[in-house]
């Protein structure tokens, strides 16, 4: 049986944790930064981490078998 491909989308903004979480980087923080204010780009910047179990986590354990 061939090897399974990786979503390299998902590859690209994903990235697993030693405990199976997975982490990536919010949206919004590319253009039109002037009206926001401090406290939500702030708060943009942390990482976000998905649980293993939820949805979006089964989802990229289909997308990336080998991570």
């Amino acid at each position: 049986m061939p090897k399974m491909k990786t979503h390299t989308g998902a590859k690209k903004r994903f990235k697993k944790t030693k405990s199976g979480k997975w982490l990536h980087r919010k949206a919004g923080l590319r253009h039109l930064l002037t009206p926001m204010s401090a406290k939500r780009g702030r708060n943009l910047r942390t990482a976000k981490v998905e649980e293993k179990n939820s949805n979006e986590g089964r989802v990229l354990a289909k997308y990336m078998p080998y991570e």
